[in-house]
């Protein structure tokens, strides 16, 4: 089952919506009839409208006991109001209503939903009288071209619920049990059959293909990076370009789990369970832990890659188309749950295999991490003991310097005390020599006196008065004149 929820502040108009408070919504299996029984007629009684908006396409989460498969004829999802995803820009309103032919007098309501960000291509909401109008319309129509010179291909869902609010965070939000879709047309054909309902393609739209240019404009942000081919995108949280992986919903570029684990971590926060890997070009699904991409490859032999069966009128012959539509469906069916219990028995040996290597990665990691501990206190205790050597041989040496300065201090003591002795015995030394300097003087000066007294006597004429007397000796006084001298001498020969 699919259902809608739409992101608009334009409260005026909200079609499919009754009128009452809260959040605007309206179950798609409810029928509007216009007129009489007679589809013949019936006439064009309704005006359409034009919203502007953000759709979001949810869609439940089946189980492989309980849910039947994904196609668009289940009983349990028929309702009559349909939605196109998208229709390219160029075929205006008027030429989309020109282009539904002779449905549109089924119609009871018609709105165009249009998001100023994206430029290529528009949505369209129908409202049908009944559910035989509304299994003609998307016999018809779905897997059809919108111009047969162009390949943009119309694809139709029965939408269940539409919802209307004016939060951006609350139209993002997926009701319990359902997971959101991508409503640009390319992401949705890259999806398995099985989530997106969509008749696969030959080529999956791989890389540089050439049916993904069939919208001009790439306002898929998703298209974009898939066709880049000058450098990698980086993570948008650590900014690594190794492993990138990009939301199918709202195109976050995160790396994979095997290196920081920022996609995951989005699909944690945000329920967006569908990530492409850009270098393979696969789609995994976080929900189902499992390649879609892997699905799509497995039933490519399954599924009808035709485009559409036309349908002549609504009643008539629409209802043999239908059985045969049904009896398909059966097949499919079938094949589907042999195809899916193969995938389930795969995908389950692919979970224990992915268990058995993780844990053997993680010891691995555990053992790396052990060796490295060890290899790093191995260092660290070598690094230590030879620190200790270093400091032994460094103790060694100071107690050797140690002990050669205190020799050297005794050394430098008993020098100062032979210094300061020598020193004594040069004073002393000096002393006596002063002292002999000395008396060698008086004596030299006796000697001097006695010589000039021998010459004075030797001239003198009183020499013979003079002899017989006895020279005295007197203090010396060089004041004194030389008469003095000689009147004490005098004198003293007097006494005598």
């Amino acid at each position: 089952m699919f259902t809608l929820r739409i992101h608009t502040v334009d409260t005026s108009q909200q079609p499919f919506a009754p009128q009452f408070g809260g959040i605007a919504a309206t179950s798609g299996t409810k029928s509007v009839v216009a007129g009489g029984s007679n589809p013949k007629s019936k006439k064009k009684l309704f005006s359409p409208t034009e919203l502007k908006g953000v759709v979001h396409l949810f869609r439940n989460l089946p189980t492989f006991s309980s849910s039947p498969p994904m196609t668009l004829f289940n009983v349990s999802t028929r309702t009559t109001l349909v939605f196109i995803v998208a229709v390219p820009n160029y075929l205006s309103p008027e030429e989309f209503i020109a282009f539904c032919g002779s449905h549109v007098e089924y119609f009871s309501d018609l709105c165009f939903i249009r998001n100023d960000a994206v430029e290529d291509r528009y949505s369209v909401l129908i409202k049908l009288v009944n559910q035989a109008a509304a299994d003609g319309f998307c016999c018809s129509y779905n897997g059809k071209r919108f111009s047969p010179p162009e390949t943009e291909v119309c694809h139709i869902y029965f939408a269940q619920l539409v919802e209307y609010t004016d939060s951006a965070e609350i139209a993002s939000i997926p009701q319990p049990g359902y997971t959101e879709l991508p409503t640009c047309p390319i992401c949705l054909e890259r999806l398995d059959h099985d989530t997106s309902s969509i008749k696969i393609t030959v080529c999956d739209h791989s890389f540089q293909c050439s049916c993904i240019t069939k919208w001009p404009f790439w306002s898929c942000q998703v298209c974009r990076l898939c066709q880049q081919q000058d450098g990698k995108p980086t993570c948008a949280v650590c900014g690594t370009s190794s492993n990138p992986w990009v939301c199918l919903i709202c195109s976050f570029v995160g790396c994979g789990r095997y290196e920081k684990g920022h996609a995951i971590e989005h699909f944690r926060h945000t329920q967006h369970c569908y990530s492409l890997e850009l270098e393979t070009q696969q789609i995994w699904d976080y929900v189902g832990d499992k390649y879609v991409h892997r699905l799509n490859q497995s039933k490519i032999g399954s599924k009808s890659i035709a485009t559409n069966n036309q349908c002549a009128s609504v009643e008539g012959e629409c209802g043999e188309k239908e059985d045969d539509e049904v009896s398909g469906a059966l097949f499919s069916s079938k094949v589907d749950t042999i195809v899916d219990e193969y995938n389930f028995l795969l995908a389950t040996q692919m979970e224990t295999q992915r268990q058995h290597y993780e844990t053997l990665l993680a010891d691995a990691k555990s053992r790396k991490e052990i060796l490295t501990r060890e290899a790093i206190e191995k260092a660290e205790a070598e690094k230590t003991q030879e620190i200790q050597s270093k400091l032994e041989e460094v103790t060694k040496e100071t107690k050797a310097v140690s002990h050669i300065n205190e020799d050297l201090a005794k050394d430098q003591e008993y020098l100062k005390k032979k210094c300061k002795e020598i020193q004594e015995r040069e004073i002393a030394l000096l002393k006596t020599k002063e002292e002999k300097i000395i008396d060698l003087e008086e004596q030299i000066r006796d000697l001097k006196i006695y010589i000039e007294t021998q010459r004075t006597l030797a001239t003198s004429s009183d020499k013979d008065e003079i002899k017989g007397g006895t020279v005295l000796p007197v203090q010396s006084n060089q004041s004194k004149s030389p008469k003095t001298n000689s009147s004490r001498k005098r004198g003293g020969r007097k006494r005598n």
